[in-house]
């Protein structure tokens, strides 16, 4: 049996929040030079402008998960989608670097606070036979967001629209994010925050509209999951018990930074032009790392549930350093850049069918219902700071030492968590949240 129209109505509306995380994200990397050339930035200024994001993006997620856990996860939604559309439309009329800053520093909190929720939302609708899949569907859009912005890049760049070129290629989000808000009054609250709250007639009601095959029983279960706390809502995440669940979120968080994913992409254009390409064919390039990204997700979002979480990364952290290795000998040696390409797409598939699939899922699917969105939230930060501190100094980096530096603590980083992964991740397909919630929550 497949997921009903229901279902797939309140996970795709859900995951569209990932679309516009992926957009917002990178849509910087064709930017970026225009910026630094009108307001004559410095390396470290650089770093700023596209780390200002992700500062916002820290505070959202930690926010989002305490927010979500008081008003739900769909009325949160909302409120990101309000933060995406305006911080589109501010940062397209920004008048002054100073404003760019702040636009986008309020697109950050509405990308930390949905990469929070979606995935929890969706995770609390899905069966546990559908829940990779479904909750991966966050990721892939993220992916499609990112080629869609490349490719959104490419063709304003075609344009020759001359000193306003910038402002279109921030400012077109504001209208997949305005589809967002509207969407998002068409879907029903999460049933476990709603059981969680007593509302047990509506949260049956959503199990059905779901399609789950047995909603007495699943509701029955997650109330039993509930009372086995023997806490209220409001406790609080940092607990001795919850320390395995905490170390998952952070570390797998924290990895799918240190592979420097976010760092390749938003400074993509940069990095091929080291290389030696031109500026259209670095836009070019961009486009087929985007696409290869979208493709290996999809991949990685059908082999989820089969091959499972563990599997996944650990052959993602061996192809990832491998291929990180090469970049960095190729810039180390300057020599054979016409690999840089096929190297860095080769990366991109390693990475998108293991952490780019698994992430999202993974920090869901390892916290009980009571505090899984505040979880989500230290997970969701841990992998923002990572992020930022890493957007910030690269150029920084780049520009006092070299171009490979970075790619070799990255590959060195990769090797790290294949380490970890395989003597303390846990493999969770299969499992219910609240199977999940037993095995992983330590008695107090």
């Amino acid at each position: 049996m497949r997921p009903n129209a229901n279902l797939t109505k309140a996970t795709l509306t859900g995951a569209l929040g990932g679309l516009l995380f992926g957009f917002d994200t990178v849509v910087i990397a064709g930017a970026i030079d225009a910026l630094v050339s009108l307001y004559h930035l410095s390396p470290q200024e650089k770093g700023l402008t596209v780390a200002i994001g992700l500062v916002g993006t820290v505070i959202g997620a930690l926010g989002g998960g305490v927010v979500g856990q008081k008003l739900g996860g769909r009325e949160t939604l909302r409120i990101t989608a309000i933060l995406y559309l305006a911080s589109a439309i501010g940062c397209g009329l920004a008048w002054n670097w100073d404003s760019f800053m702040v636009f986008r520093f309020i697109g950050g909190l509405g990308i930390g606070a949905s990469s929070v929720l979606g995935p929890v939302y969706i995770a609390e609708l899905a069966p546990a036979k559908w829940r990779g899949r479904l909750v991966s569907t966050f990721q892939f859009n993220i992916v499609f967001g990112i080629m869609v912005a490349y490719t959104s890049n490419y063709a304003i760049r075609l344009l020759n629209l001359g000193a306003t070129e910038w402002r279109w290629q921030v400012g077109v989000a504001a209208f997949p994010a305005l589809a967002f808000l509207v969407l998002l009054f068409g879907i029903p609250r999460s049933p476990r925050w709603l059981a969680a709250r007593n509302h047990n007639d509506e949260a049956l009601d959503v199990l059905r509209q779901m399609g789950d095959p047995n909603p007495e029983a699943e509701l029955a279960d997650i109330r039993a999951a509930l009372g086995e706390e023997h806490s209220s809502a409001h406790e609080p995440v940092f607990r001795w018990k919850y320390r395995y669940p905490l170390f998952l979120a952070i570390t797998i968080g924290a990895f799918n930074q240190l592979a420097g994913i976010n760092a390749i992409l938003y400074y993509l254009n940069n990095i091929f032009a080291a290389a030696g390409f031109s500026q259209i064919s670095a836009y070019q390039q961009a486009i087929a790392i985007g696409a290869t990204n979208f493709l290996a997700t999809i991949l990685g979002m059908a082999l989820i549930d089969k091959a499972g979480r563990k599997t996944l990364l650990l052959i993602g952290a061996a192809g990832c350093s491998t291929c990180l290795a090469g970049v960095a000998w190729l810039f180390h040696t300057n020599s054979h850049p016409g690999a840089l390409l096929w190297l860095l797409i080769t990366y991109i598939a390693f990475f998108s069918i293991s952490q780019g699939a698994v992430i999202w899922v993974y920090i869901g699917e390892v916290f009980p219902t009571h505090v899984r969105s505040k979880g989500q939230g230290i997970g969701s930060a841990s992998h923002w700071i990572m992020n930022a501190t890493i957007a910030l100094e690269f150029p920084v980096v780049v520009h006092y030492m070299s171009t490979a530096t970075p790619f070799v603590f990255f590959a060195v980083m990769t090797v790290v968590q294949f380490v970890v992964v395989l003597f303390f991740y846990p493999e969770t397909k299969g499992h219910t949240l609240e199977e999940l919630q037993r095995r992983l929550v330590a008695a107090d």
